[in-house]
This record gives structure tokens, C-alpha cells and sequence, in this order.
């Protein structure tokens, strides 16, 4: 049994595999040939391999019976290679457990280890962006785009920080009513879109608000509240730009 793998880039030196009423292993030449000689008559698999390359077919069937049996060809095609991005974020303390998103050429999520390593394997060629993300810090820079040409993408570093806490402190005058208490309403929105903020009524004529995020402007207003559950109108609104 007899053949060729071509183009010669993946048929030279492949691995073919003879299987089924005998069994043998040979190597092609330098233009992708390749024989079994010897075989009884019997019914025959014949399968090629390289690592870096795909074959067309990936077997095929081939009956002696008393005579060769020749042009057992293959078409051989390059695997399409793949890279990774990898990095570390650190210190750990911000790095470890963090999110990193990868979009661009292809998109995907990971978590970073307990030292902050990551990595992203199995890319193109292409342009990558890569974006960590963890509750209570910031990230320097806050994204990195990678290009992948051939080669992998190492080093793709972020540095943590940890977020500073900020917080609102609201006072107000007293109501000119007897009232059971205080309600404080938040927007982002100048004039509208209030939400309530306390769960339960103010007692005193101060309130702070601990769940505000930097880089945000918001606006109060507050509501006094009777024993009935009548509430007031709002209050003139303030503004509170968090940095």
C-alpha cells in the first residue's frame, strides 16, 4: 500500500499508521511518500499524523487482494496556531481572586490565583484588551490592549489599589411639626428620580450615607414623616460631588 501526504510542509516526515489485518508504523520521505510493503490480502486503515497539522482525509480503507494497491493520498493542512496573554496583578491583596476580562479578537472571563497570576490561553492572532476588575480597588492602568502576532502576549501587569471609602454627611433643621421622624431620598439625577436611602426613619436631624461611589455627583433631599405616616414634601435638594 502506497501513497502521498501533500503539500510536502506537513507530509514530510508524517507519521503513518497501518492498522487492521496487519498492523505497522512508517515515516514519509521528504516528499510525503510513504509504502507498506509485505501485506497479505485483508482489508487495511491507513491514518496520518503530525503535530502542527490536520489530514484530509483522516483515514482511509484500502483492500489488497492480490495486487499493490496504490495512490492512498492525503492532503495535509497547517493547524491554526494558538497563543496566550498571561499577567499578574498585584499586590495580592487586590490581585488574588480578581476578575479579568478579555475582549477584542475573541472575548473571555477569568479569575486570577492566589498571587494575582492569570491567563488567558488558546488565541489567534489578533488585538486583545484586557480589563481586571475587583470590589474595593482600582486598577492601574484600568485596561491593556495586546496584540498577538505568532507569538504570546506574557507580562500583561496591573496594579491594584485599594479604593479610599467615602461617605455623605447630611444634617438638617427640625421640622416646624410634631413628626416621628426623617425620611432621606438620593438621586443622580438633578430634581428627580429620588430614591430612598435609611430603612427605617431618622430619629435625629442628621444622617450619613456610607454607599456612595467615587466619581459621582448625587443629590438629597429629605421628607419629615408624622406619627400617621403622612409625609412632607421634599426638602430643597443639595448635591454632594463624591471624588
Amino acid at each position: 500500500i502506497s501513497g502521498t501526504i501533500s503539500p510536502a510542509a506537513g507530509g514530510s516526515g508524517a507519521t503513518v499508521t497501518l492498522s487492521g489485518t496487519a498492523g505497522a508504523t512508517t515515516v514519509t520521505n521528504a516528499s510525503g511518500s510513504y509504502t507498506f510493503s509485505g501485506l497479505a490480502n485483508g482489508t487495511y486503515a491507513i491514518t496520518p499524523s503530525l503535530t502542527g497539522y490536520t489530514f484530509s482525509p483522516t483515514s482511509q480503507a484500502a483492500t489488497v487482494s492480490g495486487a499493490n494497491v496504490t495512490g492512498i493520498n492525503f492532503t495535509d493542512t497547517p493547524q491554526s496556531a494558538r497563543y496566550s496573554i498571561s499577567g499578574t496583578i498585584s499586590p495580592a491583596a487586590g490581585g488574588s481572586g480578581a476578575i479579568v476580562i478579555l475582549s477584542g479578537a475573541a472575548g473571555a472571563t477569568t479569575v486570577t490565583n492566589a498571587s494575582g497570576s492569570y491567563t488567558f490561553s488558546g488565541l489567534a492572532n489578533g488585538t486583545y484588551v484586557v480589563t481586571p476588575s475587583n470590589t474595593g480597588y482600582t486598577f492601574s492602568p484600568a485596561s491593556k490592549s495586546v496584540t498577538i502576532n505568532a507569538a504570546n502576549g506574557p507580562g500583561v501587569n496591573f496594579t491594584a489599589t485599594v479604593q479610599q471609602a467615602h461617605s455623605v454627611a447630611l444634617s438638617w433643621i427640625a421640622s416646624t411639626s410634631t413628626v416621628a421622624g426623617y425620611n432621606v431620598y438620593r438621586s443622580t439625577v438633578s430634581s428627580t428620580q429620588y430614591a430612598k436611602v435609611n430603612s427605617s426613619l431618622v430619629g435625629s436631624l442628621a444622617y450619613t450615607d456610607t454607599t456612595v461611589l467615587s466619581g459621582t455627583i448625587y443629590y438629597y433631599v429629605t421628607t419629615a414623616v408624622d406619627a400617621s405616616g403622612n409625609e412632607s414634601a421634599h426638602s430643597n435638594e443639595v448635591s454632594a460631588n463624591i471624588p
